[in-house]
């Protein structure tokens, strides 16, 4: 799992300072920096012309095996219009050679992939323009931008929204448009029309309109979790009956995080309110893992005839990915609504 930039509190940043680039190794459960990724600083050496400065409020897409990242503000208040392109294989940066409608910076804007094309949408532009509403595509065959003429219902502008790709439609879910109105209804864009598609209000139940929250896609169903002011609820939601359920699991889960990523059936969570901290959902735990859960809910010894990989993944759920920096938690929900969940609070 990669993560590239974002908000750190009680840091400064310059537009000499490259964005940092921390990957998380889901085996190991061990968090690495790229060599390379820490800040330059103008006292050191000046930023590549091909890596993007640090920033927040950005977006990443995976098409095949490069992330592209677009928008976002600097912390001299600028909003980024650049596209750059990272290749996972060789962990080198690029900035393409873009042609087409090029979307206005902005933050807090939307992005996912449908089929192998980047969309865009909404996001916030100033306090003067307040927030937009548009969708913009990415083709990486040509590295051209246009802007999409949509059709269909009327989708209201606004920010720190989540879009989800769910096959060929865009689930856009949230956000708020900074005129003291937020949104807890789903909006849903199909890509091969063109067209927002008119449905019925399905906004989430127990009524909390939400921003800045969490949001995947698991067995072709959408799940949203938190929400800005720390409540930590995870929903899911059901395309084709276009309606909500809470999902509970036991015992003490996280509370809001800015972040999600999901990795095969496991549901990784961390950053913003405590951002030294990581969450682990299984959505669908295998028996090796629900043993494991009990080794060390009772305090057996790991080495009492247990098979060497075993004792190695104990040891690595329940250490620090570094010292001082890291605490580890591993949640589990079961099938068929049996539903458990394990705190392991790492050692130093």
């Amino acid at each position: 799992m990669y993560s590239f930039g974002g908000y750190s509190h009680g840091h400064e940043y310059t537009t000499t300072d490259q964005i940092s680039v921390l990957v998380f190794n889901t085996v190991s459960l061990r968090w690495t920096m790229l060599p390379g990724a820490a800040a330059a600083t103008a006292s050191t050496r000046e930023r590549p012309p091909d890596v993007p400065s640090m920033r927040y409020g950005h977006r990443a897409m995976l098409i095949e095996d490069t992330v592209y990242i677009w928008g976002g503000c600097t912390w001299d208040s600028h909003f980024c219009t650049a596209l750059y392109a990272f290749d996972v294989d060789s962990h080198r940066w690029l900035k393409p050679r873009v042609s087409g409608a090029v979307p206005e910076g902005r933050w807090g804007h939307s992005a996912c992939v449908l089929g192998k094309a980047g969309y865009v949408f909404g996001g916030f532009l100033s306090v003067a323009q307040g927030c937009l509403d548009d969708m913009y595509k990415l083709d990486p065959a040509t590295m051209a931008w246009s802007l999409i003429d949509t059709r269909g219902s009327t989708t209201p502008a606004s920010a720190c929204h989540s879009a989800t790709a769910i096959r060929t439609k865009m689930f856009v879910f949230g956000g708020l448009n900074f005129n003291s109105q937020t949104y807890n209804s789903v909006r849903v864009f199909d890509a091969e029309t063109s067209l927002w598609l008119s449905v019925s209000s399905a906004q989430i139940p127990e009524g909390r309109k939400r921003e800045g929250h969490s949001a995947f896609a698991y067995n072709g169903e959408l799940y949203i979790f938190g929400i800005w002011t720390n409540f930590g609820d995870l929903w899911k939601f059901n395309p084709e009956s276009f309606s909500w359920k809470k999902v509970e699991p036991r015992g003490n889960g996280p509370c809001w995080r800015m972040c999600c990523c999901m990795v095969g059936d496991r549901l990784i969570v961390f950053g913003e309110s405590r951002p030294n901290d990581l969450y682990i959902l299984d959505l669908s735990p295998s028996l090796k893992t629900l043993c494991k859960l009990v080794v060390i809910r009772h305090g057996l010894d790991p080495q009492s005839g247990l098979p060497h990989d075993i004792c190695w993944e104990l040891v690595a759920m329940t250490t620090n990915s570094s010292p001082g920096s890291l605490h580890l938690h591993r949640n589990v929900i079961g099938d068929a609504g049996s539903h458990k969940l394990r705190n392991l609070r790492t050692v130093e």
